[in-house]
C-alpha cells in the first residue's frame, strides 16, 4: 500500500516537472519569437568627382594629402609629360617658321629662299611617304585586333597633319617662285594663324599637367604615388563634396507607408552614439526584379518588391561621414 502511494507520488512529481518545462518553454517561445519592430538600414552618402588629366604623364607632385580640404581652383598634383614640352617645342618652331615665310611673302623671295623653299616641300613629301606607310602597317593591325582604336586615330591624325604640311609647303614653295601676290601673302598669314593654334593647343596640354580642383570638397582617396605613370583619363585622386549628402535605403513596399515622395522621418546613427537625425524624402525608385524581394504567395498573397528610398538631411549634421550606418525603426 505504501509502495503504491509512493509511485502515485513520483508520478504526479513527474507530471508536474514537466508541465513546468513546457509551460517556461511556451513562455520563452513567446518573447523569442515574437515579432519584433522593423529595422531598416540606410547609408549616408556624398556627391564625388574624379579628378584626371586629358595628358599621360609621370606623377611629379601632389600638393594635398587624404582627408584635406580643398576649395576650387587649388592646384591638387602636378604632372610631369617630356613629350607635351616636346611638342611645345615643335609648335613654337613651325610658328616661327610661319612667321618667316609671311615675312618672305611680304619681302618677295630671292633665289636662295626658292631653294629653301623647295628643300622645305621635298622634306614635307618624304614625311608624308613615312606617314603614309605608318598608318598603312597601324591599319592593318587594327582591322586584326591588336591595335587600340586611340593609336589608330593618332596615327591617321600624324598622316593628315603630315599631308597638310606638305601641301603648306608646297605652297609656299609656288609662292616663292612665282612671287608674292596678294593671295599669296594670305596663304602665308593663314599659315602664320595655324601654327598660332598649334601652339595654343599645346598650351592647353601643358595646363593639363597641373590638375586643378573643380569645386570645393575632401580628398577623399588618391590612387597613384609620386613617381607612378598615369594614362590619359586615368582617375588620379577623387573628391567628395561633403556638402551634398544623403541617406539611401532599399525598403520593401510593405514598410513605404511613412516614406513617400517629400516625407519627413527620422532616424538614428549609431556611430554618432545612436543620434537621431531629420530626413526628408526626395526620389523613390523600383529597384527591379533582380533586386531582393520577399515571397509571400504561399500565404495566398503577393510578393513584396524592394524599393530605393533617397532622403537628404533637413539640417547639417556634424560628424556624419558616408558609409555610416543610418536606422528606421518601423
Amino acid at each position: 500500500m505504501s509502495s503504491t502511494k509512493s509511485q502515485n507520488s513520483n508520478m504526479l512529481l513527474a507530471f508536474l516537472t514537466l508541465l513546468g518545462v513546457i509551460t517556461i518553454v511556451a513562455v520563452v517561445g513567446f518573447f523569442m519569437l515574437r515579432k519584433g519592430p522593423e529595422v531598416i538600414q540606410g547609408q549616408a552618402e556624398v556627391t564625388e568627382y574624379r579628378v584626371s588629366s586629358k595628358v599621360p604623364g609621370r606623377i611629379l607632385e601632389f600638393r594635398v594629402k587624404e582627408g584635406e580640404q580643398v576649395k576650387a581652383g587649388d592646384t591638387l598634383a602636378i604632372l610631369e609629360a617630356p613629350d607635351v614640352v616636346a611638342k611645345m617645342d615643335q609648335a613654337r618652331a613651325a610658328e616661327a617658321a610661319a612667321q618667316a615665310q609671311n615675312l618672305k611673302a611680304i619681302k618677295g623671295a630671292r633665289q636662295e629662299q626658292i631653294q629653301a623653299a623647295y628643300e622645305m616641300w621635298q622634306k614635307a613629301r618624304a614625311g608624308v611617304a613615312i606617314a603614309d606607310k605608318s598608318y598603312k602597317r597601324v591599319k592593318n593591325l587594327f582591322e586584326q585586333g591588336v591595335m587600340p582604336a586611340q593609336k589608330f586615330d593618332e596615327v591617321t591624325a600624324q598622316r593628315d597633319a603630315a599631308v597638310a604640311t606638305e601641301k603648306a609647303a608646297k605652297a609656299q614653295y609656288t609662292m616663292a617662285k612665282n612671287g608674292a601676290e596678294r593671295e599669296d601673302k594670305m596663304a602665308a598669314e593663314a599659315l602664320v594663324n595655324r601654327a598660332k593654334g598649334a601652339v595654343a593647343e599645346v598650351e592647353s596640354y601643358i595646363k593639363e599637367t597641373y590638375l586643378i580642383a573643380q569645386a570645393a570638397g575632401e580628398v577623399s582617396e588618391i590612387f597613384p604615388k609620386v613617381g607612378e605613370l598615369v594614362g590619359t583619363g586615368a582617375p588620379i585622386m577623387t573628391i567628395a563634396q561633403m556638402n551634398e549628402m544623403w541617406v539611401t535605403f532599399s525598403v520593401r513596399e510593405d514598410l513605404l507607408k511613412d516614406l513617400t515622395m517629400g516625407a519627413e522621418f527620422e532616424a538614428i546613427v549609431p556611430a554618432l552614439d545612436n543620434q537621431t537625425i531629420k530626413l526628408k524624402v526626395y526620389y523613390l525608385k523600383d529597384l527591379g526584379t533582380y533586386a531582393a524581394w520577399k515571397a509571400t504567395k504561399t500565404t495566398g498573397q503577393f510578393d513584396l518588391k524592394t524599393f530605393e528610398v533617397k532622403a537628404s538631411p533637413i539640417a547639417n549634421i556634424d560628424h556624419l561621414r558616408p558609409g555610416m550606418s543610418v536606422i528606421i525603426k518601423k
